[in-house]
């Protein structure tokens, strides 16, 4: 389906909890609350919101979280979307400190690639930036998925005085690897409002000037926005997403889905389209039943009626949160970024 601005929206990320094992400055620092889990929709709603979206010419979904992978039941989700007729691929990003454990069942659920958030290499800067000492778990995650033959990106997110200047380090591990180092502009949402970010476009001439060399790579990636770059000896790519300095909102193919039942047609603007309403609705129709089988009132709920009229919701939902799909966000313009949430609320 296109919204109003021509553009084809064929991904959706899925948040499937405001949970997290992490504690990272700019997403989910300590001290923030979650939502109780009756709130959160359950995997069978987020299944029969697929399956909609399917039909409106969805076919590429990414979990997220939060942390999927804290959620139980995560590699059985992605099973059930994967068996959607039509949908062509589901990838997820984790932060990688239980992808190890959960690797074997996630790859028989058919997960086709997996995104991983790193932002240093320093053990003791990853401790100060998640508040946990989890860093050798993550490494020992991404070569385990790198041995199972797993699609894997490392997503990183450079600050000022933080980590800016591990680019290159981080850069390095695409030369025997054959993984894709993403940095990724810290986005003015939540806590990333106080951050100190990194300019792509100055981050790309600094590797530019160290590797001349580098040349645009043609090849398809994924799904997103990330504009990816060879250099001759890497065995992995470059890859940059630059929501604030170089706006790629003409091309964006996306809506989200939060975990408890709100689509998003841009994260910098909070004006979701709730689903998880029409997906609980109770339709009822009147029915001859013996007395013991009737409510109250005489009625009782017809399932195919609720399950009949809710899809033709959820699909109404869909439709009118991709129509509404602004032209562009206001990211580079603070005071007019409506969305308050943290980042792990909404899916990132």
């Amino acid at each position: 389906m296109k919204d109003s601005h021509g553009r084809e929206i064929n991904y959706m990320r899925i948040s499937i909890t405001d949970r997290c094992n992490l504690r990272c400055v700019y997403c989910m620092p300590h001290g923030i609350t979650c939502v109780p889990m009756e709130e959160i929709l359950t995997y069978e709603e987020i299944v029969r919101i697929c399956a909609q979206a399917v039909t409106l010419g969805i076919t590429r979904f990414r979990v997220t979280g939060g942390e999927p992978l804290v959620r139980l039941g995560c590699s059985e989700l992605i099973r059930m979307i994967k068996q959607i007729s039509g949908v062509e691929q589901v990838s997820m990003t984790t932060n990688g400190v239980l992808l190890k454990n959960y690797l074997p069942e996630l790859t028989d659920s058919g997960l086709d690639s997996v995104n991983i958030s790193l932002d240093t290499l320093d053990s003791e800067k990853y401790k100060s930036i998640t508040g946990f000492n989890e860093f050798s778990r993550v490494m020992a995650s991404i070569d385990a998925a790198l041995d199972a033959g797993m699609r894997v990106k490392l997503n990183c997110v450079l600050q000022q005085g933080l980590n800016a200047d591990e680019w290159e380090d981080l850069l390095l591990l695409a030369r025997n690897h054959p993984l894709d180092i993403r940095f990724i502009e810290m986005m003015p949402i939540g806590y990333g409002k106080f951050g100190k970010p990194v300019s792509n476009k100055d981050l790309f001439e600094k590797i530019k000037e160290n590797y001349p060399d580098m040349e645009a790579d043609s090849a398809v990636h994924g799904s997103g926005p990330a504009v990816y770059y060879k250099i001759p000896g890497f065995s992995g790519s470059a890859g940059f997403i630059s929501p604030v300095h170089q706006n790629f909102c003409s091309e964006c193919n996306r809506i989200r889905l939060t975990s408890t039942g709100d689509i998003k047609s841009c994260l910098c603007f909070d004006t979701p389209f709730n689903v998880r309403g029409a997906l609980r609705k109770k339709t009822l129709t009147t029915e001859k039943r013996a007395p013991d089988q009737q409510t109250a009132k005489g009625r009782t709920c017809s399932a195919s009626a609720q399950s009949s009229v809710s899809d033709d919701m959820i699909r109404e939902i869909l439709q009118r949160a991709i129509t509404a799909k602004p032209a562009m966000h206001r990211f580079e313009e603070v005071s007019q970024i409506t969305e308050q949430k943290e980042m792990a609320k909404i899916g990132g």
